[in-house]
Formats: structure tokens, sequence, C-alpha cells
């Protein structure tokens, strides 16, 4: 941000998309629902982007500063947010320099997401003038009805880059679809399927998060929680830890390359790379703190994955269906998958189970407290 847009919004009164701070704190858990509350409001708010401005007084305006080491980064403040609101909200950290002092600028870019909620009491918050106040039924019904045809996946990745993307894997998505795809239609494509959206000020082309995790080789440089750790303790002749990351294709590729090596071959290894398969499909990748973890053990083997199952409906049976996620996500897999591993989505439990029909039971833990969902397999002792 240029020093005159900066000082114009100085001069201006708080309001829905404006909040001025003397200063910042993230370090108490009070001041980290404090931020998260403010940013899930502003966000919340109708009228483009947001800011909020610290390090300038809110009653007169005058500018007082911060100190910039000590203040918390980008990554940090973009942590809270990420880890405290649901779903995620994009936000810009910039530091100016304005009457020899330094004002940081937090920007809440104008998201399709809407409503936003603060995770941990489930409230959505708007602004009202100058202060924060949480929404009536209405204005959460309006915010609904606005973003319905949106998901997570179509989520804006702000400062990707479309150079990022796995031309060839774009290329063979649409190819598969009966489209060609070249230099000259690509781009529209691209757009026409949410693997990247315009920025809506500056006109850039980013990558959503869907589009990085499906297209993109590298999309650990922007989203680092899309991994999956092997923790190994049953092989001492391979790595005790072995990290995979990549586009999710890849990622499940070669888990499987990783767990047919450690395991010995008696093992139904197809159970644990079932369990592998559904995680990378359906993990909640707004929870940013958390990554795929497989723990290979002698009394039990287990996959954990970041987002717990959310009950749907109650179907004839008297049992209960459950939400999936990531629906963009899996109709972009099951195209370019030549092995056909996902044509038996729905079934992944009874493949499980059956697995281990003799040698003991398959237990599934779903975790509302940790956001988590957990497989635990009976262990490698029995299969030596």
């Amino acid at each position: 941000m240029d020093v005159k847009k900066l000082m114009n919004l100085i001069k201006k009164n708080e309001g829905r998309k404006l909040d001025f701070k003397l200063m910042l704190d993230i370090d108490s858990e009070s001041g980290k629902k404090e931020f998260a509350k403010d940013v899930c409001a502003i966000a919340n708010s109708k009228g483009g982007r947001g800011y909020i401005i610290v390090g300038v007084e809110d009653k007169n305006h005058s500018v007082v500063g911060v100190d910039i080491s000590t203040f918390p980064t980008e990554e940090q403040l973009q942590q809270v947010v990420s880890s405290r609101c649901e779903p995620p909200i994009p936000i810009i950290v910039e530091a100016v320099a304005i009457e020899g002092k330094q004002v940081v600028v937090i920007t809440i870019l104008n998201g399709d997401q809407r409503p936003y909620q603060v995770r941990e009491h489930g409230s959505f918050y708007i602004r009202r003038g100058s202060t924060t106040d949480t929404m009536r039924k209405q204005e959460i019904v309006s915010a609904l009805q606005e973003g319905l045809n949106l998901n997570v996946e179509t989520c804006p990745i702000i400062r990707s880059s479309t150079k990022c993307l796995n031309i060839s894997l774009v290329d063979r998505y649409f190819k598969s679809k009966g489209i060609e795809c070249n230099d000259e239609n690509r781009d529209f494509l691209m757009e026409s399927a949410s693997i990247t959206i315009k920025e809506r000020e500056s006109y850039w082309s980013v990558v959503t998060l869907g589009g990085l995790l499906v297209f993109s080789d590298i999309n650990s440089v922007y989203i680092p929680h899309n991994m999956v750790r092997i923790v190994n303790s049953v092989n001492s002749s391979k790595p005790r830890v072995s990290i995979v990351q990549g586009n999710l294709m890849s990622i499940i590729d070669k888990s499987e390359e990783l767990i047919k090596e450690i395991l010995p071959t008696s093992y139904p290894s197809y159970a644990i790379l079932e369990g592998i398969k559904n995680a990378v499909l359906y993990r909640d990748y707004t929870a940013f703190y958390g990554v795929i973890e497989v723990f290979l053990g002698y009394n039990s083997v287990s996959v954990v994955s970041p987002g717990n199952l959310i009950r749907d409906y109650v179907n004839p049976m008297h049992t209960y269906e459950y939400f999936k996620r990531n629906m963009w996500i899996y109709e972009k897999m099951i195209t370019l998958d030549e092995k056909n591993r996902f044509l038996q989505a729905g079934r992944g439990f009874k493949i499980m189970k059956k697995a281990f029909k003799n040698y003991g039971r398959v237990k599934f833990v779903n975790s509302y407290e940790l956001n988590s969902f957990r497989v635990i397999y009976p262990g490698v002792k029995l299969f030596k």
C-alpha cells in the first residue's frame, strides 16, 4: 500500500471496513481471540476490502507507530486467523513508513466464502459502524445465500502464481474432458474451472486452494500443511520419518511406494493405502495447522487426518450419513486417476475392515475435540 492511500484511510472515521489500533497483541489468548473476532467481523461486512491499521489513535487519528522488530509476522497473524476462523480468511500484512514512523496495515481481502465464523464457539460477527457485533439471523441467511455456489477449494491463495502449476497436468485434465487446451485458451479454461481466479482489484490471476492441491507439484511453498508424514517404527532399513509432498495424485503414489517398501509383504498394505487415499481426498484443508500422519508400529498402525467427519443426515436405515468434503477436488482426481483407484468411493470403511477380518478390529475414531479422524489397524506383529 502506498503512503497516499494510507493517508486517505487515516483521514476517514472507523467503520464497517476500517479499524484503528494502537497496538496488536497475539501473545495472549484473549488477544488472539480479539484479533480473530475483528478480522471475522470485517470480512463479514459488505463493501469490499477491509483494513486494520495498527499504530494509529482511533479517536484523533494521530500516527503513533509500532516497533516492527517485535511486531507479529504475516505468517503468525495468518496462523491465528486460519486456526480460529472458518472458512480461512485471506489477509495481507504490510509495513508502511509514514511521518518517520512505521504503521502496519492488515488488509482483509474480499473473499467469496461469507459468512465467516469464529471456530471456537461458532459465532458470526459483523461490524456495525465502528463496533463489532454478532450477526442477526437474517444477515447470516443473506450471507449464506450469496456464498452457497462456492466452496473452500475455490478460495484464492493470495500471492500464489500460475507459474507454479504443472501445465501438462492441467492440459491432461481438460483433454480427459474432451477439451483441447492450448496457450490461447488455457487461462480462460483454468479460470472457468476455478483452478485460478482473478484478483478483483489488481486483475492478477492467482491459484485457488484446489488448483494448488491438484495441479501444483510445488504447492508446499504456499500451503505447507499439504503433506503426509509417515513414521516408521517397524523397518530399521528404511527412514524413521518420511515427508511426502506435491500434487495430491503424486502424494498418493509416493505414499503407496513408501508403505509397500516399509511393511512386510504379508501385511495387507492396500488397507492402509485406502485410509491414506481417503485422508487425502476428504481431509479438512482449511486446518492449516495439521497434516496427515501415518504411524507404522508393531502393536498398531494408524492414519490420522485433520478434520472430523461431519454428520449430514439420517438415512432410511437409521444410521448417519456423513458430509463429504472437497467434491471439487474429488471430481478432478477421478478424472486424472489412470489407475481407477477412486471408483469405489464410499466403500473405504468396508475395504479396510475386510482386510483384517481374521486378525482383529479396525477402529474409527472421530474426534470433534481434536478436529481429527483416526483409523487404527492391527499392528505389524500379527503378520511377521
